[in-house]
């Protein structure tokens, strides 16, 4: 593919969970507002005409479960990579996963948790269109939203910076 065409990152948050007292965190379920939220999040990707051509998933049931519920709403099915790295990841970790996408890939949907996706999404916004930045920032990045930034070049060549987030979008906020 081309450096020269814009590749877009698709940031996701995993759509709420259960807190129940004998699950350890990995294997949290979506709760009944997760279950809900994570079908409308699909709807609004595919509206936005955003389908990933890759999705890199946490390994986490939440995440898991986020994601097999957005694809059926999408035009067509992402190739879906659930990925261990990605549980408790922090922002370091995250730009390493994405410089290892192949330049093949022009559409990435990362698909994760927070403290970690909201940092990745404000540390790649150089810039910003209308408000996303400040929707996002003032939300904190709730449960089942989504950010989408683009940039030029290589995978390789994403550090600090060098995206524009051009939307940001939540099904509460």
């Amino acid at each position: 593919m081309p450096e020269e065409l814009p590749r877009r990152i698709v940031l996701i948050r995993h759509a709420k969970a259960e807190h129940p007292d004998d699950v350890d965190d990995h294997e949290r379920p979506l709760a009944g507002r997760g279950r809900k939220d994570a079908p409308v999040l699909g709807r609004w990707l595919a509206g936005a005409g955003l389908t990933p051509d890759l999705a890199l998933v946490s390994a986490a049931r939440r995440t898991r479960e986020t994601w097999r519920l957005v694809v059926p709403e999408l035009a067509a099915t992402p190739k879906t990579v659930y990925e261990e790295r990605l549980y408790g990841a922090g922002l370091g970790e995250l730009v390493a996963l994405l410089t290892e996408v192949s330049d093949e890939v022009q559409d990435v949907a990362v698909v994760g948790h927070n403290p970690g996706v909201h940092a990745l999404a404000d540390a790649l916004a150089g810039e910003a269109e209308g408000d996303p930045l400040a929707r996002m920032n003032r939300s904190g990045f709730p449960t089942a939203a989504a950010a989408v930034l683009t940039f030029q070049g290589s995978w390789k060549s994403v550090e600090h910076g060098v995206a524009r987030l051009v939307a940001f979008w939540a099904p509460h906020a």
